[in-house]
């Protein structure tokens, strides 16, 4: 048994999850667009749906448990929610004036409320599916650009940016340039059951318009509050860097095809591995969104994450499937 062999057998943690006693179907579920697919591929396989490993989402590994920090907030659902103290909070640690911020239902909310506004247009594709694609008006650039990861360089313009995944690429919250800027704390934290979103303009009151009242719930500006005072931008940014080295090593040594940018995620050149992966109860984003069926996206996981995807890549290099 080689070195390579031998550190796979030492690992705890079954290879494939035990499947659910069950009569339902078997087939892989087709991908949904934005990726996050665990839960109907676990339905879908007949798998406990808390054995998924969903590398389709890309959110932050290394971040606080929310569920715990959650738990500590129940008393909040009682109380209709003031945004006030949150936002302000939040825009003391962007660096930005408290007037210039507006919270939102996650950054879904935040992309649409700016589009609906302002409306507006893509340089190029890929981008992300979110955005406005109209024939002229703002243009919008995701940074790092989604889906190749790429930070934008210095001297590239845009009039709205998206900097859902910025602090995780650079760990900082923001590049501060000129124009608008959305962001999403869902990835910041890996709480999309939260949703907490944000714009970031001179004139954020046009954007508040197209919110409902209330558009954030009581507990997520509550355990904002609490989450703020345990960010690592900085440390996060870094263990997320080393350990999208080490997911681009354990695919290019699986013989695919890898780029690995500035994101929490590489790009895979790899047919049909989304469906051999499901299989074993890991899930990639598959990019035909993108317009690219023939490459995955795959998020940078922990160190167990990663340990639990070696393992599916060598019985997949080994021709064994459960």
């Amino acid at each position: 048994m080689d070195a390579a062999s031998a550190r796979l057998s030492d690992r705890a943690g079954p290879a494939v999850p035990a499947r659910r006693a069950s009569d339902g179907p078997r087939s892989i579920p087709p991908p949904g667009p934005h990726g996050g697919d665990g839960s109907r591929l676990a339905e879908a396989l007949g798998f406990d749906p808390g054995s998924i490993l969903d590398l389709s989402q890309n959110l932050n590994p290394f971040a606080p448990d929310v569920g715990a920090v959650a738990a500590r907030h129940l008393e909040s659902l009682r109380r209709y929610p003031d945004p006030s103290d949150a936002a302000r909070m939040l825009a003391e640690a962007i660096g930005v004036e408290p007037e210039r911020l507006l919270l939102t239902n996650g950054g879904a909310a935040a992309v649409a409320a700016v589009a609906r506004e302002i409306g507006g247009q893509v340089r190029s594709e890929p981008e992300f599916g979110l955005h406005p694609r109209g024939t002229d008006g703002p243009v919008w650039r995701s940074d790092p650009h989604n889906p190749s990861g790429v930070l934008a360089g210095a001297d590239e313009v845009a009039d709205v940016w998206d900097e859902a995944f910025y602090p995780l690429a650079i760990g900082r919250w923001s590049a501060g340039r000129q124009g608008v800027v959305v962001g999403s704390l869902t990835k910041v934290f890996a709480c999309p059951g939260l949703r907490l979103g944000y714009v970031i303009a001179d004139d954020v009151g046009r954007f508040a318009r197209h919110q409902p009242q209330w558009a954030v719930s009581s507990l997520g500006l509550a355990v904002l509050a609490e989450l703020l005072e345990c960010t690592d931008l900085a440390g996060w940014s870094r263990a997320i860097a080393a350990s999208r080295v080490e997911l681009a090593d354990l695919f290019r040594r699986s013989g695919w095809q890898v780029s690995a940018a500035d994101a929490p995620w590489v790009l895979v050149r790899a047919p049909g591995l989304r469906e051999r992966l499901a299989q074993q109860g890991v899930v990639v984003r598959d990019c035909t969104s993108f317009g690219m069926p023939d490459h995955v996206r795959v998020a940078v996981p922990d160190s167990a994450g990663l340990d639990r995807l070696e393992r599916a890549l060598s019985r997949l290099s080994n021709g064994s499937n459960p």
